[in-house]
């Protein structure tokens, strides 16, 4: 059972880091295609941005040992399988966005990240309440970001 729950712990610590270096390696708001762009008015400072995801993926990374250690093999499969969609949509999002620049393809992938996310915070919840408190920030940011991309598509449509 040990080695069932550290095999898992392991896995979703992998999956954390290849989302944030994934996205890391595609976010670039630097660029011309970002800085030209329409923003939305509820669209938060660039420095909340620096701050909300370290935290983001920290707290993934906790959540997810929490989550494989309390929970039984259903509901670490669950978790693995809607984290795995959370993180293909946001990634797809990420490199839809900055690299071919298609706003409204992006804008739906990360509603998938979002809708995929809330069985993951039920879980997380339902397991330790702590947990549950703890992903919260990070199932608001999804969705004001999935709004924000939204409000981007709109903004800049010709």
């Amino acid at each position: 059972m040990l080695t069932s729950r550290l095999a898992f712990s392991l896995l979703t610590i992998i999956m954390t880091l290849i989302y944030a270096f994934g996205s890391g390696f595609w976010v670039n708001t630097g660029n011309a295609f970002y800085r030209a762009l329409k923003r939305p008015i509820w669209q938060p400072p660039d420095y909340v941005f620096g701050l909300i995801w370290p935290y983001n993926f920290l707290i993934l990374i906790i959540i997810s040992v929490s989550v494989i250690s309390a929970g039984t093999l259903l509901q670490k499969n669950i978790w693995i399988i809607f984290y795995a969609i959370s993180i293909a949509a946001a990634l797809t999002w990420a490199r839809m966005f900055y690299v071919s620049e298609n706003l409204i393809i992006s804008a739906v992938a990360l509603a998938i990240a979002a809708l995929a996310t809330l069985p993951m915070t039920y879980l997380a919840w339902k397991l330790q309440l702590w947990a549950g408190v703890a992903i919260l920030p990070y199932q608001i940011w999804l969705i004001v970001a999935t709004s924000l991309s939204f409000g981007y598509s709109y903004l800049n449509s010709n």
